[in-house]
């Protein structure tokens, strides 16, 4: 078995923004991030871990035949949880921050499937940012897309999803990121 190792999301290799950047950036697109391949292992590992081995996701004959789709597709569950890893592939970190945790999601809607063996990226776009209780609290909407279905050429997304973080700052970065934003409402 291939040992599984951890990650430390403070040092991963993306710009560190400030509270001023955070609040002036809202309503841009921070990046798209690189392709990743959903293959049936994965989704097959997903779908004995969270005990939905529905046929769809797990036997391509039955898909087929039962189904009518032209192989397995991925769970949306699946595509919802690669939220995470695009998060840490391209959102700047928020100076001073702490610690970063999944805040939940206001929106989710499952657009298009994903067939096993095609290539999905995230393209996030800052919708707001706002510091509360000691934090940042950062919202991105995030267009899930599927390769050679992009949305730029008319393609239909996977997924779209208004997705937020919450950003334990240290007590002088949050003294800072109230300060910038009360100024950015003035």
């Amino acid at each position: 078995m291939t040992e599984i190792q951890d990650m430390d999301p403070l040092a991963r290799d993306v710009p560190v923004w400030t509270a001023e950047q955070y609040r002036d950036a809202r309503g841009t697109e921070i990046g798209v991030t690189s392709w990743q391949e959903v293959s049936q292992e994965r989704i097959s590992a997903f779908g004995v871990a969270t005990e939905d081995r529905n046929y769809i996701h797990m036997t391509p004959e039955k898909a087929r035949s039962q189904a009518g789709l032209p192989g397995t597709i991925a769970h949306g569950l699946f595509t919802l949880s690669l939220l995470p890893s695009f998060n840490y592939e391209i959102t700047p970190m928020a100076a001073g921050a702490v610690l970063g945790l999944n805040y939940g999601f206001d929106k989710v809607r499952w657009i298009a499937p994903v067939p096993v063996g095609a290539r999905v990226r995230g393209r996030m776009t800052l919708a707001d940012a706002e510091p509360k209780n000691g934090s940042l609290v950062i919202t991105f909407d995030v267009t899930v897309e599927i390769e050679g279905q992009e949305v730029a050429a008319g393609g239909k997304p996977a997924l779209v999803a208004r997705s937020l973080s919450h950003v334990r700052l240290t007590p002088e970065a949050y003294a800072a990121a109230e300060a910038a934003f009360s100024e950015g409402a003035a």
